[in-house]
């Protein structure tokens, strides 16, 4: 016999009403690279600078979600798959909520983070493509991953032998090889304020 289907109950308070309160609109801040990119780093500095012009914010990342509510799942493609699906409906209720959640994770399956995507009203989501090449990846390894990978002894490793994908239209692509944290932030920062068409990427 299946299930009933489960419904959102209605509630006395919308997100509109939250907003009002918070005094500005949730977004979702989807950051998406290989290890070694930035995202991190992008991440953690955007939230300071949110922080810092008063707005709400909440930082979900890989290593910190991985030690808590998906500390079942491996590095199977089929985890991979379920880390992200998790990931995406606890921003989804972040959103809701009237915050700014910042998503810091590999997400390496352009599937995975268009279905993340699909969760969202338009101009909710706000996919970033942290990019830098393989190579400038591996010589950063502030982990040791790659070494590890390279070595045999981590396998199914992003980039290595497990592949990444990267977005096809990204609203914002950032290089952090070749460009500064300080203009990172301020590109998402940008970004966040603008209203414009889903595929638009930083300009040099």
């Amino acid at each position: 016999m299946s299930a009933a289907p489960v419904e959102y109950p209605a509630t006395p308070i919308t997100r509109a009403d939250r907003e009002r309160l918070g005094g500005h609109r949730g977004r979702a801040v989807w950051l998406t690279g290989l290890s070694g990119a930035g995202k991190s780093t992008l991440a953690n500095a955007l939230e300071c600078a949110l922080h810092g012009q008063g707005r709400r914010t909440y930082l979900l990342d890989g290593d910190t979600i991985r030690q808590g509510l998906n500390r079942d799942l491996g590095f199977s493609d089929a985890d991979r798959v379920e880390n992200i699906r998790r990931v995406a409906q606890v921003a989804r209720l972040f959103v809701d909520a009237g915050v700014i959640v910042i998503v810091a994770f590999i997400s390496p399956f352009r599937a995975e983070r268009d279905a993340a995507r699909a969760l969202f009203a338009p101009g909710d989501f706000l996919e970033v493509f942290v990019d830098v090449p393989l190579a400038v990846a591996e010589q950063r390894d502030p982990k040791g991953l790659y070494r590890r990978a390279r070595a045999g002894t981590l396998p199914q490793f992003t980039g290595i032998d497990s592949p990444y994908e990267p977005p096809l239209a990204a609203e914002l692509v950032l290089p952090t090889h070749r460009w500064s944290v300080e203009q990172c932030v301020r590109c998402l920062a940008e970004q966040l304020d603008a209203a414009g068409p889903r595929n638009v990427a930083a300009a040099d």
